[in-house]
C-alpha cells in the first residue's frame, strides 16, 4: 500500500512539475488575428460585433490568419502620427489561405486584431495574391517592441522565437 502511495504521488509531482516552474515566467506574445466579415444571422457564439463607418457588422471568432502565418515585419508611422502602422509578410500556407479567403469574399471587411483590439478594417476590393498584410494604424510602441522580440524584420533571415506569436 505505501509503495504505491509513494507512486502515485510521484508521477502526481512529475507531472506538475513543468506547470509550477513555467508559471513564474514572462509570457510576452503578440496575438495577431485577421477576422473576416459575416452575417449576422450565423451562430452568435461564433461571431462578434463591431462598428465600422456607422454600421454594426458582425465579425469571425475564428481568425482566417493568425501570427503563425506570419513570417516577418516592419512597422512605420502611420498617417496621424499619433501611432504606428505595420506591413506583414504571410508565410506561404498563410498566402494561400489569405488568397483563397479574399478571392470569395470580395465586398466583405476584414478587421485586423491585436492582442485583443480591434486596430483596423479594411474591405476587400480585389484577391490579395501577394502575401503581404497591412495594417494601417493603431499599434502602439510596446505592440512594436513585443513585434521585433517574436519577428524578424522583412529583409531579416530567421525566426526569432516561433513560440512567442500567436
Amino acid at each position: 500500500m505505501h509503495a504505491r502511495f509513494l507512486l502515485i504521488w510521484f508521477f502526481t509531482l512529475t507531472a506538475l512539475c513543468p506547470v509550477v516552474l513555467a508559471s513564474g515566467k514572462s509570457d510576452k506574445k503578440a496575438a495577431i488575428t485577421l477576422h473576416m466579415e459575416t452575417e449576422s444571422t450565423d451562430n452568435p457564439k461564433m461571431i462578434f460585433n463591431h462598428d465600422f463607418e456607422g454600421q454594426n457588422r458582425f465579425f469571425r471568432r475564428m481568425p482566417e490568419i493568425s501570427g503563425r502565418d506570419i513570417a516577418s515585419f516592419k512597422p512605420f508611422v502611420s498617417d496621424s502620427g499619433a501611432d504606428s502602422g505595420a506591413v506583414f509578410k504571410l508565410k506561404p500556407n498563410g498566402a494561400r489561405r489569405l488568397s483563397t479567403v479574399t478571392s470569395a469574399n470580395q465586398g466583405r471587411w476584414f478587421v485586423t486584431m491585436v492582442n485583443g483590439r480591434i486596430l483596423d478594417g479594411v474591405v476587400i476590393d480585389k484577391q490579395i495574391t501577394d502575401g503581404i498584410v497591412v495594417i494601417w494604424k493603431g499599434l502602439t510602441a510596446a505592440d512594436i517592441a513585443t513585434l521585433d522580440e517574436t519577428l524578424p524584420r522583412i529583409g531579416e533571415e530567421g525566426p526569432k522565437d516561433k513560440r512567442s506569436v500567436e
